[in-house]
This record gives structure tokens, sequence and C-alpha cells, in this order.
């Protein structure tokens, strides 16, 4: 098997001058201001079930999006266009469809770029990019996969089979520049190992659970081996697991489910739900909305963060805002747009495709910790549910009303006793943020968007 390139496809070079140039070519054909994103990337997955190589990919890939403004009376004509072809044709092609869709447009008076006084972007080294995420050859991330799986099996004869074990590496280059004298620029990394294994009991029954570990920097990844016998002791605990009569108990979410509630408290206070009237949160700025333990924050400037950039999807400096503090809702998490709807200014969390207007994205958001740990929070139960898997989507951001497939293990007197499956909890948004009664000291960053152990009072566990 030929072994790749330590480095990553995409170089990058000479697509800041690139872009600066099609917003000049844009301004040319009769735009009133224009914005260009570009990015390209590279990518290596492998997958191995059961010791043989199943899927084995590595694939680059190029994109240029062009979004044009045409001034109206009052407001602006807006319009976008995408394109994987950079050469010159392409690019008249790209700056041509643009203009022509904008013309068409219907006029939206709250659209337009930022002020140029907003726009900025973090300085120094973020610690987003680190080429060892392709230090190892093709074998070598191929025998990552099957030693994670190989560690995940061995734990014990009942785990017969496998959904696999991964390896994963990526890294990415993005390119933003606007007619109001924004342009910059910032690569990135990840790499990741998953495993998946299937245990099986003596009357039949199947479980299967999982584990990973992701990192900027290849030298962050957790060992294989950790990440096997992990997985392997998550899916070994819910062989025979059940159903509980109905009930309403306290219900303590694992981080891994915990940060689910954490992004739908985000998805509240997202200006788009805001100015639509479509939000739990709506006119509730200032007042307390949960528990005074809860403060919540998305925090765009974290070195080494996978939500962290030095700049958003508009050229505004990524920052850090408390969304809630203290049990008060003290910010709505707004872009441009959303935020001259609601008569307010961004909190730099536009995010960006290729085409289309910029959204609402959140850096790193996170729970922050309180201080008993989770064997703590788990000590102070007397009855209750112990969740490790949620299913379903299951909140209402209107209602608040919230219900979601479970599964996990029954708390008895402070301890775990045995798995629970094919269950529902079910509670409103609004009381579940009021009925927390307590936040764990756990909070480990695994992702973009991560929470601690999380206890609600309350809850109803619908089962038999």
């Amino acid at each position: 098997m030929a072994e790749s390139a330590v480095r990553p496809i995409a170089t990058g070079e000479n697509l800041l001058p690139l872009a600066t140039g099609i917003v000049a070519q844009a301004l040319r054909a009769g735009a009133s201001d224009a914005e260009v994103t570009i990015r390209e990337g590279d990518e290596f997955s492998t997958t191995v079930r059961m010791g043989e190589v199943e899927t084995l990919k590595e694939s680059g890939s190029r994109g240029v999006g062009l979004r044009v403004l045409l001034q109206a009376d009052n407001g602006y004509r807006v319009a976008s266009t995408s394109s994987s072809d950079f050469t010159p044709e392409g690019i008249e092609h790209l700056v041509r469809g643009a203009v022509a869709l904008a013309q068409v447009a219907s006029v939206d008076p709250f659209a337009g770029l930022p002020d140029p006084a907003e726009f900025g972007q973090l300085s120094g080294d973020l610690g987003l990019c680190h080429d060892d995420v392709y230090s190892l050859p093709i074998e070598e991330r191929i025998a990552w996969a099957r030693r994670a799986e190989a560690a995940a099996l061995a734990v014990d004869a009942r785990l017969l089979n496998s959904d696999g074990g991964s390896f994963d590496a990526a890294t990415g280059h993005r390119i933003f520049a606007n007619s109001r004298g924004f342009s910059g620029q910032y690569r990135s990394s990840y790499c990741s190992i998953a495993v998946s294994p299937i245990a099986q009991s003596a009357n039949g029954e199947m479980q299967r659970d999982y584990w990973w570990s992701q990192a900027r920097a290849f030298r962050d990844l957790e060992d294989p081996e950790s990440v096997g016998r992990e997985a392997a002791r998550r899916t070994l605990r819910m062989l025979g697991a059940r159903r509980v009569p109905t009930q309403q108990a306290p219900v303590v979410f694992a981080p891994e489910v915990a940060r689910g509630l954490v992004g739908a408290v985000f998805d509240a206070a997202s200006g788009d739900a805001i100015y639509r009237g479509a939000s739990i949160f709506t006119g509730k700025l200032g007042e307390a909305i949960a528990h005074p333990s809860v403060t919540i924050v998305d925090d765009g400037t974290i070195p080494g963060g996978f939500g962290t950039s030095p700049f958003d999807g508009e050229g505004l400096p990524s920052r850090r805002t408390v969304i809630v503090e203290g049990g008060i809702l003290r910010s709505y998490v707004l872009n441009t747009y959303t935020g001259r709807k609601l008569g307010m200014k961004s909190t730099g969390n536009a995010g960006r495709g290729l085409a289309g207007n910029p959204y609402t994205a959140a850096g790193n958001l996170y729970l922050e910790p309180g201080a008993p740990s989770a064997q703590e929070i788990l000590r102070g139960v007397p009855r209750g549910l112990y969740v490790t898997r949620l299913l379903g989507q299951g909140v209402n951001l209107v209602t608040g009303d919230y219900s979601r497939g479970a599964a996990g293990l029954w708390i008895e007197n402070g301890e775990l006793t045995f798995p629970v499956q094919e269950i529902t909890i079910a509670g409103n948004l609004k009381e579940m943020l009021r009925n927390i009664a307590a936040i764990g000291s756990d909070l480990v960053f695994r992702s973009s968007a991560v929470a601690p152990t999380l206890r609600i009072d309350g809850m109803t566990i619908a089962g038999e």
C-alpha cells in the first residue's frame, strides 16, 4: 500500500489575493458590496471491522463562494453563488451569476455588511493547526484503528462483534475577504480515533456503545488501547437492560448527553429564534431563566478549542459571550443581521458556508463546572436515572417541551444498579433549567459544545 504525503494536500498559496481580487471584480460588475469565502482542505479516513480494512479514503477539496449586495432605496438585494472552478472563466461565471441573481432578489431593509469599525481578528497562535495529524504513514493509521478495536474486543468474551474502529485526520484552510476592507485567513486541523464494539449475552441479547478521542494535534490523542477499553466498558454495562415503571425522579445526565441541553439553550438564545418570537427566551433578557448555579458561556477564543477561530463568518473578531450568568439570561447570540433585527450589535457569532447568508454559530459552548464530582452527584440520588444515551431531537424551543428516548443505568441509594433502555424522559426546558440540582466538576472539552455531569430533579421517566 502506498504511503501518502505527510503534509496536507491543500497549500492555500495565493488564495488571499484571489479572494480580494474576486471582491474587486464583483464591484466592477455592479455590486455595491461583496464578500468572498474560500475553503480548501483534505481528509483521511479509515474504518477497520474485525481486523479487516472496510473503508479507506483520502481526498482533497476546494471551493469559493461569493455573496453580493446591490443597494436599493430602503435596503439591499442579496444573492450568492459558489463554485469549485478556480479558472478565470469559472470566476467570471461566478461573479456574473451572483450579480444577476441579486438583481431579481427582494429588497431586505436589514441586509448589509457590518460597519468597518467592527472588523478585526485575534492575533497570535491560537493552536488550531498541527501538521502532525498526518505524521503517521497510512499503514500506521490503519494500525491505530485496529489497535482500538482489538483492545475493545479483548476485554471480555461477550464482545463478539464490532461496528468498527476508525482513524480520521483532516486539515483545512479558510480565507475570507469583503469590500469593506477586511481580509483574513487561518488553518485548522484535527484527528480522531473511535471504536464501537458489540456485546452479546448468553441469551442472545446484543448491545453496542462507543468511545472516541479527538484532538487538534496527533500528539494529544488518547492511545487506542485506552479508547478501546472504555468503549468495551460502556458496551458491557448495558447488557441485561430493561424498562422501569413510569415515574417522576431525578435524572443525571452524563457529560456526553448533558451537552445537548447546553446546545438547546444556545438555540433558544439565538437571534434567529428571538426575532421570530419562536423561543422561550424572547423578551427574557435580564431575567432569571435557570437555577443560580447555572452559567453558560460561548467562547471562540480558547486556544486549541474545537470552536475557536480568529474571526467569525463576517470578519468580526471572535469573543467570549456569557449567555447565562448565575441563572440570569445575560445575552442573546447574534450575527449582524439578527442583531439589526433586534436593534442590537453582533456578538461575533456569524457562521458561514460557501453559499447563502451568514447564520448563527457557536464557538466553544460550555456549562461552567461546579464543585461535586460525578460520583458525589450519583451518591446524592436515592432513586433515579443516569442517562448515557439519548434518541431523537425532542426540544420545542417555542414551548420548551422536552421529550427524548433514553438509555442508561438505574440509580438506587446512590449506586448504579442495572441498565435501562426503551424509556422516554420528558419535561419542559424552562422547568428543567430551574430544577438543576447539581453540576459536576468533570468538564472536559472533547468537542466544541460540552458540559459536565448534570442532575435535574422532577423529570418524568416513561417506561412500563
